[in-house]
């Protein structure tokens, strides 16, 4: 369904307010019932040896209740010294037990008060921590990539993105669902948890300070209501955004799209590509492929470039990009190259050669 400027502002006039949140990549070591189960038995091991030091040194404590000492008064008495409980019901009377007591036993109750007050101590400083965390984090993001939509398309964008030497520290994921921000701090990403046709959402992703934005959404009128909100609170970064019907992409230009992508159209394209040509679809997934193969990459024209034909360029030149005209390079009003030229160019991926194209933005009609 084609959308219009009107029923995109009166949907987004109409949402709800919904609760967000930033939730950042976290390295699990242990699942929390093991660690719990470790540090129980830690604690009991402590409780063990304390009371074999008791025991084995018997003589040198004296029972307010009968005067001996057994293996269960020695249980007792560690189990009450370690919990700092202190009866005075079985005290040490020698001095060797006196000093056991200075040089081993206090040091095993120190630490199994440790391992005991460690969980509480963790829970209760855990909100303090992450708030550090995400300040921390908020006051480093400069220049990263906002990804919208944490679906097939966004995740296939991040894999491809960062395939090109971006860093995962620099992609912040959006999207309503928390299984799916769940699965992106699994896989390393910062996430938003909410709607990001609100600003207040895009706002915690730090969008005003994004250098790419990525809009992979389910809706195509979800699609053209975060493009408007984006691009009005960053007018220089660049906005690519996925839609499925073709007719919605003017829309989506209009509303501050750098670039538009039918995925529904591209797929039957590349779908008629490899029946009629096989081998020539292989080479199409292959281009779309970032990272392996064949890669298809900008970048600018180098002084030694300059005055040359396309042609006679070492990497496989496609198109010219003047100013805002986008050449083929067979066109003849390229002539030859100039400096402030820029390059789409098909180069070949291999362990010496690193391809990171310059992802600055494209200029706009």
């Amino acid at each position: 369904m084609k959308l219009s400027g009107q029923d995109a502002i009166a949907r987004q006039a109409d949402e709800h307010l919904v609760t967000h949140r930033v939730k950042l990549p976290r390295k699990v070591l242990e699942h929390p019932i093991r660690q719990v189960t470790k540090r129980l038995s830690m604690a009991l091991l402590i409780l063990v040896v304390t009371a074999l030091i008791v025991y084995l040194d018997r003589g040198g404590y004296n029972d307010g209740a009968d005067g001996t000492l057994d293996f269960l008064d020695a249980f007792y008495y560690a189990t009450v010294t370690l919990s700092t409980t202190g009866y005075g019901d079985i005290t040490p009377v020698s001095d060797s037990a006196r000093l056991t007591n200075i040089l081993v036993v206090t040091p095993l109750r120190v630490m199994f008060l440790i391992i005991l007050v460690g969980t509480t101590l963790e829970a209760l400083t855990e909100r303090t921590r992450e708030e550090w965390r995400l300040n921390r984090w908020r006051s480093t993001l400069r220049d990263h990539t906002v990804v919208v939509g944490f679906g097939t398309k966004g995740r296939s964008a991040i894999r491809t993105i960062c395939k090109t030497g971006l860093r995962k520290e620099q992609v912040v994921v959006v999207d309503p669902s928390d299984k799916a921000i769940e699965a992106a701090a699994a896989d390393g990403y910062a996430g938003v948890i909410g709607d990001a046709t609100r600003s207040e959402v895009l706002k915690r992703a730090e969008v005003y300070r994004a250098k790419q934005i990525i809009i992979a959404t389910q809706r195509d009128d979800t699609a053209v209501l975060v493009t408007l909100t984006a691009r009005q609170l960053n007018r220089g970064a660049k906005i690519a955004v996925a839609v499925r019907e073709e007719e919605n992409a003017p829309l989506l230009k209009q509303s501050g799209a750098d670039a538009v992508i039918t995925s529904a159209s591209a797929a039957g394209r590349l779908l008629g590509l490899s029946l009629l040509s096989p081998a020539a679809g292989v080479v199409m997934e292959d281009l779309i492929q970032q990272g392996t193969g064949l890669d298809m990459v900008e970048r600018p024209v180098i002084k030694a470039e300059v005055g040359k034909t396309p042609r006679e360029v070492d990497d496989l030149v496609v198109s010219v990009l003047r100013g805002h005209r986008l050449l083929g390079y067979d066109d003849a009003n390229v002539g030859t190259l100039e400096l402030t030229d820029r390059l789409i160019t098909i180069v070949r991926r291999t362990p010496a050669r690193q391809v990171a194209p310059d992802m600055r933005p494209l200029p706009r009609d």
